[in-house]
């Protein structure tokens, strides 16, 4: 088993510190997993993407991943089907939007599984500031199951202050429960 994720959003999104939270749990899960950004000019709000790759065997390949198992976009503006670039024919597209599934695989295309979940809702609720990374990590594993929501927990709480761990929990939590996937 070898999953590649691709991570797409903006500078300050959290797009990099998804996905090493992916990493991370992947690794608590006893995967192995690497965890990789892709940067243009460093500046908040510029594009940013972001890689995983997660397997049972040691991985050592750092080159961007091209054809991913699943897309992930933190930005609701990069939702457009030149995201979803070198998409596997069924894979996983899990997008921050108010949208339902449906409606992305009208717009997108129908040879791709869809889940949503309106993190920014979620984030400004929980956390007073528009970062969607927890929230989308927490859609991904929603969706995929790539890893258990308590890997997920385990890894935020092994990555930030007690406080700031607790809030992204209750995001995470949310966000779990309230993905959408068709």
């Amino acid at each position: 088993m070898l999953t590649e994720v691709r991570w797409h959003g903006r500078g300050g999104m959290g797009v990099v510190t998804a996905a090493e939270l992916l990493a991370y749990s992947s690794i608590l899960k006893g995967y192995y997993a690497l965890a990789f950004p892709e940067f243009g000019a460093e500046r908040r709000g510029a594009p940013v993407t972001a890689y995983n790759r997660v397997s049972e065997r040691p991985i050592s390949d750092r080159s961007p991943v091209l054809e991913p198992d699943c897309v992930v976009i933190l930005d609701p503006t990069m939702v457009k089907r030149e995201t979803l670039r070198g998409l596997k024919r069924g894979g996983f597209v899990v997008a921050n939007t108010a949208r339902k599934p449906g409606e992305l695989s009208e717009l997108l295309g129908h040879e791709y599984r869809y889940a949503t979940v309106d993190a920014t809702r979620i984030a400004l609720d929980t956390l007073k500031l528009p970062i969607v990374n927890t929230a989308m990590s927490a859609a991904l594993v929603s969706a995929t199951k790539i890893v258990d929501l308590e890997h997920l927990i385990e890894a935020l709480r092994a990555r930030f202050s007690a406080r700031v761990a607790e809030l992204n929990e209750r995001a995470v939590r949310r966000a779990y429960e309230s993905t959408e996937v068709a």
